[in-house]
């Protein structure tokens, strides 16, 4: 789509005059933690930009945007949305109480004041004399994001600096407390007496007995003990209690160990745990060099019990080494929490990539991605004719607001400055919204509502056989999450594929294709309208064999 770039608009005066119409003006509130600690709260930020929207003739608050968000980065659920409004021309103003609670970083600041602008919304400021229309208001405007850079920079240095102090003085500097610990009056680690007969009898089991991590899980299970939040106990629980050195009563903060005076744990044996941490492969060091080999599937299957995701492993038998795919539920707690079934890894990627070519060959297919691209062309019509008369109507009531002032001027009812101001603002305005129309219009005879043609799915299902039988894993990784929705395992031989149907291969195979949700409740489809499609593909023969379980 060309891209036309819209003339930078000046902000809409704050006082409109007697005939000008009324100014709609959005809120946008925002904190960044807690409510209870934020000197500007999201109640106090609402009743005062209320007031103040009050107190200006003509203004009207029509829409409230409210992130918990920090203000360092634009990905914001509301601000998105406050930005889609403002491209669909729902209000003229967005208002905020200061410019740092719109943003805290300058590039971001930059780019949101030019996005407004592109659509024809101003920006204010309910505590600060911004006004985007002179060239010392637009400085104005970036200094202060500036300073609320400088003034998070400066918080955080202040905040890790006292943690610093504070964990060469022997106190926790934050985070979750280690369980079978407490912090004592001085925020020192102590212990836990409801707790840490659990983490002794952890530490002996494992350094002493030589139990499993997940043989210790399940005794914890099975007698009733759970986690402090509730849970069960489960293998990584357990390694991570075992790795864990507050137990020795030292303090670690930026990788800088404070050793205590005396420790919480026999230090004898939780350096035989460390030991044999490091001969069973658990322990930290291992844990981030081991190369384990790719999954090609990764977060593409779902058990059909528990509903959580299948994760990779791996086990030996015979001399062989076999990958697996199981259940994440089972793997971390037990068959006891579920019964989904590991599969073997090579042979549900061969039969995964075995039904996607079947797929494309299905001489159905043509008619149906036809049917599918007709409905999603319908759809995208559809949103492109409400943006186009959202559009039009702000373009004919600014062009009507503009000959209001014509009259106006004319007949000697309002002073030339007067005029000069708004009608400057109000032609800014116009030129943005015009060059936003001439954009949807070019989007709308450039799209691609051509179906594809029999050979050219042909010619996919070549492609995908020639990287299927020839190309790296990495490619083929990437070919099975663009192609591939999810894998429903319900039993061991019985395995439910839904695949996206697309129109070529990603550009580039190492980037993942973004889903497109449709928008009635069907499965997403791509950016040519192919609909993922749910056939049934049996999985026989992806039982694992008996001497790799």
């Amino acid at each position: 789509m060309t891209t036309t770039t819209p003339l930078p608009r000046a902000a809409p005066s704050a006082t409109v005059a007697a005939g000008a119409g009324t100014v709609r003006v959005a809120c946008y509130l925002r904190i960044s933690t807690d409510e209870e600690h934020q000197p500007f709260s999201l109640g106090a930020q609402e009743t005062r930009l209320a007031a103040f929207v009050a107190s200006q003739p003509g203004w009207e608050q029509v829409k409230t945007y409210t992130d918990q968000f920090s203000g360092a980065y634009a990905e914001r659920p509301a601000l998105t949305d406050a930005l889609r409004d403002a491209r669909l021309g729902r209000y003229d103003i967005l208002l905020v109480y200061r410019v740092d609670r719109f943003a805290r970083s300058l590039k971001v600041l930059v780019g949101l004041l030019e996005e407004l602008e592109a659509v024809g919304v101003a920006f204010r400021s309910a505590t600060e004399p911004i006004d985007t229309s002179t060239p010392t208001g637009r400085m104005l405007v970036q200094l202060l994001g500036v300073f609320a850079e400088f003034e998070r920079a400066t918080i955080i240095d202040r905040v890790v600096a006292g943690m610093e102090r504070k964990a060469a003085r022997g106190g926790w500097p934050g985070g979750t407390v280690p369980y079978g610990l407490r912090l004592d009056d001085d925020h020192h680690l102590a212990i836990e007496p409801s707790e840490f007969p659990i983490v002794e009898r952890i530490f002996t089991r494992y350094g002493t007995e030589r139990a499993g991590a997940l043989t210790i899980a399940t005794e914890l299970n099975n007698d009733g003990h759970r986690t402090r939040t509730g849970r069960r106990f489960s293998a990584k629980v357990v390694l991570g209690i075992l790795r864990n050195r507050g137990y020795l009563g030292e303090i670690s903060f930026r990788d800088v160990r404070h050793q205590p005076d005396e420790a919480l744990i026999d230090p004898v044996l939780f350096d035989k745990a460390q030991t044999l941490l490091a001969e069973r492969g658990e322990s930290y060091d291992r844990r981030f060099t081991d190369k384990h080999p790719d999954y090609l599937l990764t977060g593409l299957i779902r058990c059909g019990h528990c509903h959580r995701n299948y994760v990779g492993a791996a086990a030996r038998g015979k001399g062989h080494r076999y990958r697996y795919y199981t259940c994440w539920t089972r793997q971390r707690y037990g068959k006891d929490a579920c019964t989904g079934e590991r599969i073997r890894a090579d042979v549900l990627e061969q039969a995964v990539f075995t039904a996607l070519l079947a797929i494309y060959a299905d001489p159905k297919l043509l008619e149906r991605a036809i049917a599918a691209k007709t409905r999603d062309t319908a759809n995208v019509a559809k949103l492109h004719h409400d943006e186009l008369a959202a559009t039009e109507a702000q373009l004919r009531k600014t062009e009507a607001a503009i000959e209001r002032y014509m009259h106006a001027f004319e007949a000697g009812t309002i002073t030339e400055d007067m005029f000069g101001t708004r009608v400057r603002d109000l032609g800014h305005k116009a030129r943005a919204l015009q060059a936003r129309h001439t954009d949807l219009i070019e989007a709308v005879e450039e799209a691609d509502l051509t179906p594809p043609t029999a050979a050219d799915i042909e010619a996919l299902r070549q492609e995908l056989q020639d990287e299927i039988e020839s190309g790296t894993d990495p490619r083929k990784k990437a070919i099975a999450h663009a192609f591939v929705k999810d894998l429903v395992v319900e039993e061991r031989d019985t395995i439910r594929p839904s695949f996206y149907v697309r129109g070529g291969l990603p550009p580039d195979l190492g980037t993942q294709l973004p889903d497109t949700p449709a928008g009635n409740g069907e499965t997403p489809s791509d950016e040519r309208g192919f609909r993922a499609m749910t056939p049934t593909v049996g999985a026989e023969g992806l039982e694992p064999p008996t001497t790799a379980l």
